[in-house]
Parts: structure tokens; sequence; C-alpha cells
């Protein structure tokens, strides 16, 4: 073969185990489990970032919230929509999704996937009668993301019961950032593996520290004699060290002559517990939270946390709503059906105190915006009759039409 036949050749590079299988980034991410060695010399992983309580607190409230919101089947009607709430996709989309999982935990381990990862897959197993049989979640390192040599996108499940390729339409692809090419994704842990490698240092040395019962490392200084005397020394202090955290001793014996001199930076100067403070915004950053919602109270106050509630609807969950609602109503019932549709519903997220949610109640119901019986409804009680109807005040009437009235002249005048 000359030199210019091998110039000809494509480069292709896959999987030694499976050749079908191309080796991308994102490929290798969820094989190695997000794994990325970060500016802090730690190795950052899905599994120890989750050891990072920012980390935790933040994918659990998202993936928790999301997975807690109603989600309905609609169908639209003249003059509205009207719910669907008998067919087997709203079962499946309201309490299971499969023989093993319920709604709830699929959308919340779908979520989870997502905030770690960076995206998350679910097949649509179809039937012969019956559109949606149920959905089953297909995990990250089972599935490969490629294009048909016409362009179109498909997904190969290499693993499990559901092994084989699949079309688009099939499958429910969440993704936090898609890449160019439209096939890779991007890991939120490893696009930031140097500020949670941080926080997983910060963690470790701490830890390290309060095992030396909060003595931090120091140097021995003194006569030795040889080699073999100096690690005597050496071995025989840090086992004073630990007797003493262990026994509650408040003092070291050292040998005549010698003396203990501490090195590196003690934690006050390292200001590590106003870094560990600075990390839980990063992580905040990351997820687009405030950090009201990360248990962070240093910047809360009692006006503004309400204020960061509405926030967290506005801004966070309502972006992951609207690309789950629409990639749900794509792969369900395809892109040209505008008959059937499913929506989360965000009102008990909105709902603040009891006094509020009264007073606006009452505006919806007596200017006609809502009937008493949807007020009700959304307080979880029951419908009465003649609750339906749309109420108006009485004394509201069009302009220049209000009757006129003319006081009698007193007899004096």
């Amino acid at each position: 073969m000359t030199e210019a036949d091998r110039g000809n050749i494509a480069e292709i590079r896959s999987s030694l185990e499976n050749p079908d299988n191309p080796i991308t980034y994102s490929r290798l991410v969820d094989i190695l489990g997000a794994n990325a060695l970060s500016s802090s010399g730690v190795n950052v992983t899905v599994e120890n970032a989750m050891g990072v309580p920012a980390i935790w607190a933040g994918v659990n409230f998202i993936s928790g919230t999301i997975a807690g919101l109603p989600l309905k089947l609609y169908r639209k009607a003249s003059g509205g929509r009207q719910e669907i709430g008998t067919t087997r996709l709203a079962h499946i989309l309201h309490d299971n999704v499969n023989e093993e999982m319920s709604s709830f935990a699929w959308r919340k381990y779908a979520f989870e996937r997502l905030l770690t990862n960076g995206r998350s897959f679910t097949l649509i197993v179809r039937g012969e009668r019956e559109p949606v049989r149920y959905l089953w979640p297909i995990p990250n390192e089972q599935m490969t993301v490629r294009k048909t040599e016409d362009g179109r996108k498909e997904y190969k499940i290499t693993k499990g019961m559901h092994k084989g390729t699949y079309p688009a339409r099939d499958v429910i692809d969440l993704c936090f950032a898609m890449a160019e090419n439209g096939l890779d994704h991007y890991s939120p842990i490893v696009r930031n593996k140097d500020t949670i490698g941080l926080a997983i240092a910060a963690t470790q040395w701490g830890s390290k520290m309060f095992q030396n019962g909060g003595v931090p490392p120091f140097v021995l200084t003194g006569t030795f004699k040889s080699a073999g005397a100096l690690a005597r020394s050496q071995d025989d202090l840090e086992e004073a060290v630990r007797r003493a955290s262990k026994d509650d001793r408040l003092a070291l014996s050292l040998p005549d002559g010698h003396t203990i001199s501490p090195i590196g930076i003690d934690p006050e100067k390292m200001q590590l517990v106003e870094l560990k403070k600075f990390l839980i915004e990063e992580v905040a950053r990351i997820y687009s939270l405030p950090p009201t919602f990360l248990q962070d109270l240093s910047h809360g106050t009692f006006s503004n946390t309400e204020q960061q509630d509405l926030h967290f609807v506005k801004h966070t969950i309502k972006r992951w709503v609207e690309q789950f609602e629409q990639e749900l109503n794509l792969k369900l019932f395809g892109w040209n059906s505008h008959s059937r549709y499913v929506e989360f519903n965000l009102d008990g997220l909105l709902r603040g105190d009891f006094k509020t949610r009264m007073d606006g109640y009452a505006q919806g119901i007596q200017n006609a915006l809502i009937t008493p019986n949807e007020a009700r409804r959304r307080e979880n009680m029951p419908d009465q009759p003649n609750g339906d109807n749309l109420l108006i005040q009485g004394a509201t009437v069009p302009l220049g039409s209000q009757q006129e009235t003319e006081e009698a002249p007193n007899e004096g005048d």
C-alpha cells in the first residue's frame, strides 16, 4: 500500500471490545463516570462529586422538585383544553412508567443523570395496538448516539433486554448542554472539575487535620545520630499526637534538645470556612440555584428569601420543565401532532401563604377569571353545585350607565 492510498483511508476510532461503538468525549465520560483530574490534583468523578454537600443538595433538590410536580395529559378543545385522565398514557405519566418504577422515581432518576452526567435517556416501548406500552430508562453507559448516512440521529442500546438500534422518535433524550456536533454533550461535573475538585480537596484537608487531633503538619528538629533514630523519633511523635488526641491530653513530651515547628498554613489563614462558603455559591451558579436552597442563609433575609423562591421557579425550574415538556410532546405524539400534549402544573410552587392565596382567589372569582370550583380544586376541596359559573361584582357597570339620583331640595331653600 502506497502513502497516497494510506492518505485516502478515513480514520476510524472504535472500542476494541465492540468496534460498533465509536469512542467520543461523551462516550468516555459515560464509561468512566465523568472522570477528570482537577487542578487541585483531585480526580473528580460523579461518585465523589456527589460527596460534596452542595452538589448533593442541588442535584436532589432540583430532581426531587421536578419529580413531585403533577404531570397531566390534555386534549385541545374549543375554547380551552380538556384533561385526559383515564388513558393508559395518562396513567404512565402520572403513576407508573413501567411495572418496576413509579413516575416520581423515573423523573427523579432522569434528572439526577442529567444534572451529573449531563444527559439522560428513556426508551419508549411501543406496542402493535398501543402507541406507548411503557417507558424504560437507559443508563448512559449503555447508550450510543450516532447519525445515519442520511444525517438522521439514531440511538444504539448496547446491553440489556432492550438491546438494539432505535430511531430518535423512540428515545426521550434530555441534555444539559449539547456539543457542537449535535451528538455529544457536556457534563456539568466535568466542565466544572476545578471548582468541584477544590471543594473535595478542602473537605479532605479538614478531615485529615481533625484525624491528627487538630494539630497541623509540623517539622521535628533536633540532633539525630542516625537515620534509624530519625525514623523512630518521627514514629514516636506521631503516635504521641494520636494518643494525646484520643486521651484528651493537653501536652506532648519531646526528647531533650528537640523542637517542633508547624509547616503549611493554618486553617484560619487559609480562610477554610470562607472558602467552603464561596464554593457553595459556585455550585449555586453551576445549577442556577439561589444559595438559600443549598441551606446557605448567610445572605438570606425575611424579604429576599421569598423572592429567591420565585427566582427558582421562574429561572431554574421553568427552563427544565419546558425542555422536558417539549421533548415528551415531540417523542410521544410526533412533530406534526397538535391535538394532545402533556404539561406540568407549577401552581403548587407559586402558592405562597394562606392569606395571599385567598386574596388571589377572591380577585380572580370577582373579576370572572376563574370559577369558585376551580379555586376549590387548587386547594384540594370538592366541587360545589353552581360553582362552575363565572361571577362578577354587581356594582361594576359600564362607565356612563350608572344610576343617577338627585337629593330632594330642602323646603327652606
